[in-house]
């Protein structure tokens, strides 16, 4: 039981120190004057994803590699199986309100592009500079838009996501934000090594492969944040939110995560993951093309589903 323990405990910390470093990091931008929108599309973005990358490097570094891809393959599948398909089965997502369009085409060019590196056999510190790239051109992009929103003096949605954000203050004192910092950064390493090491102990001796524990109990675990923050969006009726979480969460997995582990070591690609876990992973994302480009919601049936297809998934894997 202790394996277990420990890491439902490394979770835990890994989850709640992720959220004090996205707290802290917002509020000390917002301290020395970083615009609200280069804050919302860059320090939010990364820190949400801090729990993945975090494990992926304590991963990469004890070569557990099928943790490492196993959490970000499985992450992204679980984000729009699961963590669409409960709220919707709380509440229909009116998604044919949202226009979404642009950062699913390139949350599915990012698929698209990792699949292909992985056929490789491995990723390699070019592999990652090639995703960090390509990570580096949408960030771009959305930059760009945001700064002829506002000569155009439209409104911001970046400004909206920040506000969401708990205790953004801009006066928030700085002892309050070095120590959100600190736990952060004193919390997500501790967090990753205990899970890893532990989800390790937990394969070896259950027989089971690090990349089943990677694609399971890791990934859902490090969904749990994006979960909590879709069923809240549901619950307002803010399918944008919803919808948009779960895209962006799954293009900074892609691009980011292994990106920036390939800089520990390179990352060697199980057989499993080019037979079929990508393919799931790729299946899911276009499930999407109804509610993105052609107006339908994530009704209740949906969402029923998308969970059932989830549950059948992790039957199979088993």
């Amino acid at each position: 039981m202790m394996p277990w323990l420990y890491s439902a405990l490394g979770l835990v910390i890994l989850l709640l120190a992720g959220d004090a470093l996205v707290r802290g990091a917002v509020n000390l931008s917002l301290r020395l004057g970083v615009p609200a929108m280069i804050v919302s599309l860059t320090i939010v973005a990364f820190g949400t994803s801090a729990p993945e990358l975090l494990i992926a490097i304590s991963a990469v570094h004890e070569g557990a590699d099928g943790i490492a891809l196993g959490n970000v393959v499985g992450s992204n599948t679980a984000n729009i199986l699961l963590v669409l398909g409960i709220p919707a089965i709380m509440r229909a997502l009116h998604t044919s309100e949202c226009n979404t369009r642009k950062n699913y085409i390139f949350m599915l060019g990012a698929s698209f592009l990792f699949i292909g590196l992985a056929f490789c056999g491995t990723f390699t510190i070019w592999s990652g500079l090639i995703l960090l790239a390509v990570l580096a051109g949408v960030l771009g992009v959305a930059f760009h838009e945001a700064r002829n929103h506002r000569r155009n003096g439209k409104e911001c949605a970046c400004d909206d996501d920040l506000e969401e954000i708990e205790e953004a203050d801009p006066d928030m004192p700085y002892w309050r934000v070095c120590t959100y910092l600190l736990l952060g950064l004193i919390g997500l390493p501790l967090g990753a090594d205990l899970l890893v090491d532990n989800a390790t102990v937990i394969a070896r001796t259950y027989g089971i492969t690090e990349t089943v524990i990677g694609l399971t109990l890791v990934a859902i675990g490090t969904s749990l944040p994006e979960l909590a923050t879709t069923v809240m969006a549901a619950m307002q009726r803010q399918a944008d939110v919803a919808l948009g979480n779960v895209i962006g969460s799954n293009m900074f997995n892609l691009l980011a995560i292994i990106g920036i582990a390939t800089f520990v070591g390179p990352i060697s690609v199980d057989p499993e993951f080019l037979y079929f876990d990508l393919w799931v992973m790729l299946a899911a994302s276009l499930l999407l093309i109804p509610f993105v480009f052609f107006k339908q919601d994530i009704t209740r049936v949906w969402g029923g589903v998308l969970t059932a297809l989830y549950l059948a998934y992790m039957f199979v894997l088993f």
